[in-house]
């Protein structure tokens, strides 16, 4: 496990980042069922008509089987699709054989795409990161597209759920954070739910 004594972001991404790579193929497969089990048993997602999530690369933990249980039981996904910017368009998500390659190693819906503002429509927001303290302070990789994410639902007056997908290792005691990092409701792990307390406190 990183080191919890934090200076800066790059830095404790980097360690996030090594530690992922050392992850088998066997136990990033094992996580994800997992942790598409316990996600799949949130009320953020039960009662969710719409979905805004991501597809999961690498060693990330999985959302593969998390997003065709939430559109097997009807749920709309809506998937980012990276613009030159940073910024996130969205898109239906119709099944994995919908799904392209895009830049960076990302895989995005082939669909319509739905505008940036599309996220303003969903019931839960989940989230990719690196780490979560006990605030419910993220740790992203530093691109920014999230904070963009965040940003404009604050705007708009949109309130869904935003939950994280990690490992139950980058769940620590503190994360660096700037005065735009905004707190998630829960993180979800393969082994469980952790919930954080309203506005970070």
């Amino acid at each position: 496990m990183p080191s919890e004594d934090f200076s800066d972001k790059k830095t404790v991404r980097a360690q996030f980042l090594a530690a992922r790579r050392l992850l088998s193929a066997q136990a990033v497969e094992q996580a994800a069922a997992d942790l598409a089990r316990h996600a799949l048993e949130l009320p953020e997602l039960a009662g969710a008509g719409t979905v805004a999530a991501y597809v999961s690369v690498g060693t990330e933990p999985g959302t593969r089987a998390l997003l065709d249980a939430l559109r097997a039981r009807g749920t709309r996904v809506l998937l980012p699709v990276l613009l030159p910017d940073n910024d996130l368009d969205w898109g239906e998500y119709r099944g994995p054989g919908r799904l392209v390659r895009a830049g960076r190693g990302l895989l995005e819906p082939d669909g319509p795409r739905l505008g940036p503002d599309a996220v303003t429509t969903a019931d839960a927001v989940l989230l990719p990161g690196l780490a979560v303290d006990r605030r419910g302070l993220r740790l992203g990789r530093g691109g920014g597209s999230y904070d963009r994410v965040l940003a404009r639902l604050e705007r708009a007056g949109a309130r869904p759920a935003p939950v994280v997908l990690l490992y139950g290792s980058e769940v620590v005691a503190r994360v660096p954070a700037e005065a735009h990092d905004r707190p998630v409701r829960a993180a979800v792990t393969p082994e469980g739910v952790h919930r954080f307390p309203p506005d970070g406190a």
